[in-house]
């Protein structure tokens, strides 16, 4: 087997069925498995992924194991080659996995493999390529100056070597990870991305970023930036110094008081304000008369996206328009910064979108 795809799921049953569809549309040609690790979630996630995916292999975890110990779950599972470990807020063009196994096989050395990120409003992800964050650039981040933790010396549309991907989507040989020791359980959530990134760098292989390819990251929704999202944060990166950079006493004891100051004054995202729509665009070639039903405001059928309003909201019906194609219009946009979007997954009876990556989004049911 080529490819395997694990993907770790807790309570975002909408989200996860839009992923599922996308992956399996970017699985066609290839021989992959995809195998869904559920956190014992409380929504009917199992439930769905039993009825509209029989071929997906479900492992269901009697807790919340957290992000690191259930991925590794799901890889000790996987048959495939290559590994991809793939968030379920997420939403990936039909070509990715092509694309991506093409690249990997010429390259030796090969780390860890990531891609271009945009958020639900096609906004670019900064974190899709990242350096180490020593000391001095996180302090330099804290401060608000992010040119060195981010790595900018690659354009968001370059392809080269990177020190750090974000877990929400990488991809690697199955080999490799097995004898990294997979993500390290030591991080219950955030940090063993950069844990992991670091250690492949250790042991001299090469990490990318690849961005000839776009996926949807809506972010918010997989991990919710309540008031408890600083302190794990922070509390991620103080085990990820202590295992890495320990030096000595007072180095030890600066780090620590800077990590605290940094977790009590951080502020978190703000989230936008809802967005007062006046009109829907739907990108179809028919007229949903259930989804104008539950719509408050106007709805007109369109073919193409141009002359878009701000107070406009623009809905993407898959069943007519392919993944990447609905990735391309999100991420080049109309020249208007306050258009949104929401996507309509095939044969569904939802839309669902983000409009930041700070809260949670909406699932409209129809």
């Amino acid at each position: 087997m080529k490819l395997s795809i694990v993907i770790l799921n807790y309570n975002v049953r909408y989200f996860l069925e839009l992923c599922l569809k996308s992956v399996q549309e970017a699985v066609k040609t290839i021989d992959a498995e995809i195998i869904v690790v559920d956190n014992n979630s409380g929504d009917n996630s199992c439930d769905m992924v039993t009825h509209l995916f029989p071929d997906v292999i479900l492992v269901k975890n009697t807790g919340n194991y957290g992000f690191s110990k259930a991925n590794n779950i799901g890889v000790s599972r996987a048959k495939g080659d290559y590994v991809c470990v793939l968030n379920p807020d997420t939403v990936v063009p039909e070509d990715v996995f092509v694309k991506l196994l093409e690249f990997s096989e010429s390259k030796e050395q090969l780390g860890i493999v990531g891609c271009k990120l945009i958020d639900g409003s096609g906004h670019y992800l900064p974190e899709s390529k990242r350096n180490v964050p020593f000391v001095e650039r996180a302090f330099k981040k804290l401060l608000g100056s992010t040119k060195d933790y981010y790595a900018s010396h690659l354009n968001k549309d370059a392809v080269g070597e990177v020190d750090v991907l974000v877990g929400a989507f990488m991809f690697m040989k199955r080999e490799l990870y097995v004898s990294m020791g997979g993500f390290d359980e030591d991080y219950f959530m955030y940090g063993e991305d950069i844990d992991l990134s670091y250690k492949v760098l250790r042991y001299g292989f090469r990490n990318y970023y690849y961005g000839g390819t776009t996926v949807i990251h809506f972010k918010g929704e997989s991990t919710l930036r309540d008031k408890y999202y600083t302190q794990r944060f922070y509390g991620a990166m103080q085990i990820f110094y202590e295992k890495h950079f320990k030096r000595n006493l007072l180095f030890d004891m600066l780090v620590w008081l800077g990590i605290k100051i940094a977790c009590f004054f951080g502020r978190l995202p703000k989230a936008r304000k809802a967005k007062q729509v006046d009109k829907y665009i739907l990108m179809s070639n028919k007229m949903d008369n259930k989804l104008q039903a539950v719509l408050s405001k106007e709805v007109v059928l369109s073919s193409y996206l141009k002359g878009v309003n701000d107070d406009t909201e623009v809905i993407f019906d898959t069943n007519v328009l392919g993944y990447k194609e609905v990735i391309n219009m999100m991420e080049n946009g109309n020249g208007s910064k306050s258009v949104t979007y929401k996507i309509m997954p095939k044969e569904a009876n939802f839309v669902l979108g983000s409009n930041n990556a700070a809260s949670k989004g909406e699932v409209i049911l129809f």
